[in-house]
Formats: C-alpha cells, structure tokens, sequence
C-alpha cells in the first residue's frame, strides 16, 4: 500500500487511501504506523477514504491510535496531496460530516476555510487542588486556552492534566498563550493523544478565536508556534480562515 507524509511546520502526517488498504483504517494499525519504531513515525494519519476529482472524505486518526474530529494541519495537508492529484487550486474535504473548502494560493500557502467555531466564557476550573482560568473553544474538536506566561516545562505539567481533567470527558487539546500585540500571540500546544507538538492548526484557530472573542486580539491573527506561524483571518461575515504552509517530505509503499 503507498503512503504520503507530510509536514505542517514540523506537525507531519500520514496519508493513507481507503481502496489500496481494502479495508478501514483501524486504531491499532493507526497508532502502529504512527510509531516510529513499528511503523513510519508521525503525529497523525489521514485516511483518504473516498476521492473523486477535487473532492475527497477524510477520517483523522491520533498517534494514540483515537479518532480525532478534525485536523487543522492534517485536513490541508490532505487539501494540498489532493490539489496536486487532481490538478486543481481549490478542493473540498468532507471530515467528520463538516464541509471544508481549501485553496492554494499563489505564494503557495494552503488557505482553509473553516466552519463554525464555539468559543464559550472564561472559566476557572479546579484540576488537582489548582485553580486554572481557561476558555474553551470547539473547532469540531475541542480546545482549552490558557492566557498565561508561555514555558515549556510549563506545557509539559499542564497539558496532560487539563486533557484528562474530569471537566473533559472526552479529553482536551490545551494550548497555553502569551499576547504579544493586537495582531499576534505566542502558543504551545498539548495535543489530545499525541502530547507536545511543534504546531497544530485546530489548535491556531482556537486560540485565535479565543484571543479576537476575549478582546486580547484583532483579526487578522499570527499564531506563533515552535515550528512556526499561522495565520487566522475572520472576514465580515465571522468566517474562519486557516492559512499556512505544507511540505511533502516524502512517499513509499508499505508492507501491512
């Protein structure tokens, strides 16, 4: 079976299909070739499970071998393998029965529109005794941000405690963020299932939605992450667009 994978600022993916596998994606065989030593290595699987022209269904998969509901890089990863099958500029990807239309623009980014995004109040919860403000945002998955002093060791000590928190049933992506000015912050990301990651592109919409509801920001908004930057533009009809850059790394056939 042939397999892609590709990086969004160092957040690399595998891109499986559906037909050559002959069968579903499951989680063991996900989390398996996410591994790097079983399998190939990376943050995340896209099953290409069905594509026509500039039209594909994709199903996420996290390292842990879950379901994730939506992929910010993932889906324009997939958006960018299938412009370049197809010969076209813009495709529309069906994930997790949301529509997402995606363009790639002359300066190469992959510009994705994204659907609706629920930004609730700010809130304090208590997770082990500590009291932590965070507002939560769904972008088809769900997001805890925290507006606090950006640190890695402090990454590594709250994420895994806000995803698993009781008020997070199904698990949390947390992103800690700094304000750096009206039109840019600063973020690390805790991902549900796969933990610290150089870059997530739910997550930058997240925050960026939380930063222009909070008063914190105003769109346009550049999300800084170790691997690099995003962009979120709110138009005048409050849609979301995600937009940065993909990069193929490379292609092979695997032995399942």
């Amino acid at each position: 079976m042939r397999f892609w994978k590709w990086h969004a600022l160092g957040n690399s993916y595998l891109l499986v299909e559906r037909v050559e596998l002959g069968r579903p994606l499951d989680s063991e065989l996900a989390g398996r070739l996410c591994d790097v030593r079983y399998g190939i290595g990376s943050d995340g699987v896209v099953e290409v499970i069905w594509a026509d022209g500039n039209h594909a269904d994709i199903a996420i998969w996290n390292p842990d071998g879950s379901g994730a509901e939506f992929s910010g890089n993932g889906s324009r990863i997939a958006a960018a393998w299938l412009a370049e099958r197809a010969r076209a500029v813009a495709v529309t990807l069906n994930v997790g029965g949301s529509s997402y239309d995606a363009v790639r623009r002359d300066d190469g980014m992959i510009a994705m529109r994204v659907g609706d995004v629920e930004v609730g109040e700010t809130e304090t919860v208590e997770i082990e005794g500590e009291r932590i403000e965070l507002t939560v945002v769904s972008v088809g998955n769900p997001h805890a941000v925290v507006r606090t002093d950006v640190d890695r060791d402090e990454l590594l000590r709250l994420g895994p405690l806000i995803e698993t928190a009781a008020r997070f049933p199904e698990r949390t992506n947390v992103q800690l963020v700094r304000v750096d000015g009206p039109h840019e912050v600063t973020a690390f990301v805790w991902e549900r299932g796969a933990g610290e990651t150089t870059a997530s592109g739910s997550s930058a919409v997240a925050v960026a939605s939380a930063a222009i509801a909070n008063g914190w920001c105003e769109s346009p908004v550049t999300v800084h992450m170790p691997g690099g930057e995003l962009r979120v533009e709110l138009d005048e009809e409050n849609r979301l667009t995600l937009v940065g850059p993909v990069e193929e790394i490379c292609s092979g056939e695997l032995v399942v």
